[in-house]
């Protein structure tokens, strides 16, 4: 079997227990490794899907993706972005203060975009030269997320608090745009959709039930009319979160090294593949025999579930070569 037919085959149940999936996300250690920059990473899809193809073959990954940074979308609405060498890009100013600015905020064209585009063009990339024999993970942020890089972190946090039919209105515009990025991306080439939508995980339940969950099912929903899985990322500690999210549909979740992989199996079920969620730093300084022993124990454990060997969060740059090895390495 060739990569996508491993992925398709542990969504479906029929993957052999002998076989594990490994993949972790890499972005600035993927732009190092190719000897980029992360600003060229982030702004240059040629540059992303090289550097993440070179990723696969040496630490024998089983998907590549196209996450790079959150500010694709708000870029796309019209807040100036500055790339950092070293860095993730910036945010310049946010465009969205008061209930005026949310009404005249217009959809995007996700073509007419740079940033936008330049996603769309690298699952087109991807698919010319892996031929759809490597799973392709297009991203997307969440509609809270959005809403956040749009109006200010702070801001709406507050405005969640005092204003619900501002709340209601931007998440709406976000989401709106949510679903056309996604529809180009698996147009183009992607077999499923990361929706990336960390803030979550600091709301309560109450407000993520008012404000986000539906959204979040509407969005999974379409996407899968699409033809593409779902993924589910939000980082930090989400335990308070899983009720709402087993209730979403969601075809793959990612826990972050803060949750309980037993407690977050319990309550999403089986059906739901889930990331592995080693901690970050862990994989950056510990040795890679310390490495290889917890990815077995946590293996031992895993065995004959829907998992896929991963890290809890993205792979930080100064991860040594060898510890991301041993991580690949331990499945065999």
């Amino acid at each position: 079997m060739n990569k996508k037919q491993k992925f398709d085959a542990l969504m479906d149940g029929s993957l052999p227990t002998t076989e594990v999936l490994f993949y972790p996300i890499v972005m600035h250690f993927a732009a190092r490794f190719n000897n980029n920059t992360y600003a060229e990473f982030a702004s240059d899809y040629k540059v992303l899907v090289e550097s993440n193809i070179k990723c696969l073959e040496h630490f024998d990954m089983d998907m590549v993706s196209l996450i790079s940074d959150p500010y694709r979308e708000t870029s796309a609405f019209g807040a100036p972005i500055e790339f950092i060498p070293e860095g993730v890009p910036m945010c310049k100013k946010l465009i969205v203060e008061t209930i005026d600015d949310v009404m005249n905020l217009r959809i995007p064209d996700v073509y007419k975009n740079v940033r936008t585009k330049d996603r769309v063009d690298g699952a087109t990339y991807y698919q010319k030269l892996l031929k759809g024999t490597v799973p392709v993970m297009g991203w997307i942020e969440g509609p809270l997320a959005e809403a956040c890089d749009l109006v200010g972190l702070s801001q709406m946090m507050m405005l969640m608090m005092m204003d619900e039919d501002f709340t209601n209105r931007i998440m709406d515009k976000c989401l709106i745009f949510a679903k056309d990025f996604a529809k180009a991306q698996i147009e183009a080439g992607c077999d499923l959709i990361g929706i990336g939508d960390a803030i979550c995980s600091q709301i309560d339940k109450e407000t993520y039930d008012l404000f986000v969950k539906n959204r979040h099912l509407e969005l999974v929903r379409f996407i899968q009319s699409m033809g593409a899985k779902v993924k589910l990322h939000i980082c930090g500690d989400t335990a308070h979160l899983f009720p709402s999210i087993a209730e979403l549909g969601i075809d793959l979740f990612d826990p972050d090294y803060a949750v309980s992989q037993q407690e977050c199996l319990g309550i999403l079920g089986k059906d739901v593949a889930r990331f592995g969620n080693i901690n970050p730093v862990f994989v950056m300084d510990s040795t890679p025999e310390l490495i290889t022993q917890k990815c077995k124990e946590i293996l031992v454990v895993e065995k004959g579930n829907k998992f896929i060997l991963s890290a809890g969060c993205e792979i930080p740059v100064s991860t040594p070569i060898d510890n991301l090895l041993a991580m690949s390495k331990s499945r065999f």
